[in-house]
Formats: structure tokens, C-alpha cells, sequence
């Protein structure tokens, strides 16, 4: 998840990553011919770059355009984004949603954070256990 603070970032290049991220999740949902396959979706697949759309509409915002045609342009073209930012976080709520383990409170998390930890320390020391126990040679007849 990039996020980028500050004014003059390059646009195109959010424009262009965003189009192999869609890209990218319609081929990870098993998207075909508008039927869609719901799969494990990750953390990393959440789309939550707001700020360029933001950017834009704070800059759209601040121009002052003398011309009354061009301030009603400018007006709908501000209405326009602002409802891109709200379609982009309604989008962003639902893959949130979707999210495994988000169903869960922060207690039942920790819970089963710590019951992998120990599963996880059992079987290191199985493996270990296994590693320097003796090996028998058995002669070959």
C-alpha cells in the first residue's frame, strides 16, 4: 500500500498502477465474462489510494476561475470527483469487509494469534527433537 504525502506526484503513474491492481484483482477473483468467483482477497489487494483523488479535488477547489461557464464546468467536474472518492471508499469498505479474519473481535485475534505461536514453537521443537534423535543403520544383506 503506497501512500503518498505531498504536492506534484505524478498522476499517471497512480492512474497506471491502479489499472494493473483492477487487472490484477479481476484475474485473482476469477473473473469471466462478467461472472465474478469470490476469492481469498489480502490486505495488499485493498485499494485505498484516496490521496490522488483527494489531491484533485482540493486543487479543482482552489482554482478560482473568473468565466462563470468555466466555474460551473469547474463545479461539475469537483461534483464528479467527489462522488469518484465516495464510489472508491464504498469500494474500499467492501474488499475491507471481505477481508479473512475481520469478523473477529481484537481479543479472539490475539487468542488465535497466540495458539499459532504455540503450535508453531510445539512443531520447531519436533523438528528439532526429530533432527537429533539417533538414526539407526540397518545393514544391507
Amino acid at each position: 500500500m503506497d501512500i503518498l504525502f505531498g504536492v506534484g506526484y505524478n498522476t499517471v503513474s497512480c492512474l497506471e498502477r491502479n489499472k494493473t491492481r483492477n487487472r490484477r484483482n479481476a484475474m485473482d477473483s476469477g473473473e469471466t465474462n462478467g461472472t465474478t468467483i469470490p476469492s481469498q482477497l489480502t490486505v495488499d489487494d485493498v485499494d485505498v489510494e484516496f490521496l490522488p483523488l483527494i489531491y484533485e479535488i482540493i486543487r479543482s477547489v482552489e482554482r478560482d476561475p473568473h468565466d462563470t461557464s468555466q466555474k460551473t464546468r469547474e463545479s461539475q467536474d469537483t461534483s464528479q470527483k467527489v462522488l469518484e472518492l465516495q464510489k472508491k471508499l464504498d469500494q474500499a469498505r467492501n474488499q475491507i469487509r471481505r477481508l479473512p479474519g475481520v469478523e473477529y473481535s481484537k481479543e479472539e485475534q490475539l487468542q488465535k494469534l497466540e495458539t499459532l505461536r504455540k503450535q508453531l514453537q510445539l512443531k520447531k521443537d519436533l523438528l528439532l527433537k526429530y533432527r537429533h534423535m539417533c538414526t539407526f543403520d540397518i545393514p544391507k544383506s
